[in-house]
């Protein structure tokens, strides 16, 4: 009989996704952002003015979110200290964590939401080139911001100078605040256990989690409210331009690997079994006990059946 696709085996790359190729991508590209922050310091008194430029801005908006929650970080302890090490500690495990998830429970999904990821991260790149902006917290004590994680740094790792091990914070880049990475990450983490999860648990974690890294970004004087709105945009963005990463890195798989064609998804990386193995047969042949329509060949004959294929007393035909 003919063969008829199987809905939801739909083609797929021939080169199924691994761990041990995956995981040098990632380290790539999150070497590439700190590489960027390093290089790109920026003029100092270019990211003030930056800085100083946002707050104008979201005066003349009638933004200010980000004076309220500071000083309530610095006043309540007990809500400072934890957004300090939400701050500098989640960035780092829920977003990688979220796409061994995304690996391993969905993994025909996972390349599409990879590539959103890393193409948002390199967009945010080009803004920390192009805009370096100094923080709240660095600005002159005169402008009202305290830097929680010097506020309360006798409590965590961090020195005074940024959220990195204490010592190391000469090491990054802290003018790198236009767009704010941490929201952007953390809004593509809640897309994710959104879209994809199953529980109310994961469901409220996808909403939980951007919130509050916004209001603590802002709340630890780390970034203005625009700072997050443009990690909101430059995730919309890189959601925009994945598609066409995809199909240009695919165009480039196809150049320069032709080997990697496409096969059915559920097929796991193999080829179809061949049920005949080899066999075939020939035109009018029947298989035995194959049986035909009697409205169309007559009771009890077949195309090519022999009188005792027909039966006993089934008549010879005529000379």
């Amino acid at each position: 009989m003919p063969h008829t696709e199987t809905p939801g085996t739909e083609a797929a790359p021939a080169t199924r996704l691994r761990w041990w190729t995956e995981l040098p991508l990632i380290v790539l590209v999150y070497a590439c952002y700190s590489a960027g922050r390093l290089v790109v310091r920026g003029d100092v008194s270019d990211a003030v003015d930056h800085g100083l430029a946002i707050l104008r801005i979201e005066k003349a908006l009638y933004l200010n979110a980000e004076h309220p929650l500071n000083r309530l970080f610095t006043r309540e302890p007990w809500i400072g200290i934890p957004a300090d090490f939400w701050y500098a500690s989640l960035h780092y495990l829920v977003t990688p964590a979220v796409l061994i998830w995304l690996f391993r429970s969905h993994a025909v999904r996972y390349r599409a939401a990879r590539t959103w990821l890393m193409t948002s991260t390199f967009i945010g790149l080009i803004g920390f080139t192009l805009l370096p902006t100094c923080p709240p917290r660095l600005l002159d004590a005169s402008y009202g911001f305290v830097d929680t994680m010097a506020h309360y740094s006798s409590y965590g790792w961090w020195g005074g100078e940024a959220s990195a091990p204490r010592g190391l914070g000469g090491m990054t880049n802290q003018y790198a605040a236009m767009p704010s990475l941490h929201v952007g990450w953390a809004l593509w983490c809640g897309v994710i256990l959104w879209r994809y999860g199953r529980t109310r648990l994961t469901k409220t974690a996808a909403v939980v989690y951007p919130l509050v890294t916004t209001i603590v970004v802002m709340g630890t004087a780390n970034h203005y409210f625009l700072d997050a709105a443009a990690g909101a945009a430059v995730m919309g963005a890189g959601l925009l331009l994945a598609p066409f990463v995809t199909r240009g890195a695919d165009r480039l798989k196809a150049r320069f690997l032709p080997g990697a064609t496409p096969v059915p998804a559920d097929s796991e990386g193999a080829p179809s079994p061949i049920v005949s193995a080899g066999c075939q047969t020939s035109p009018g042949e029947r298989f035995p006990r194959q049986r035909y329509p009697e409205s169309r060949y007559g009771s009890g004959s077949e195309p090519g059946a022999s009188p005792s294929d027909a039966g006993e007393g089934a008549a010879a035909p005529a000379r």
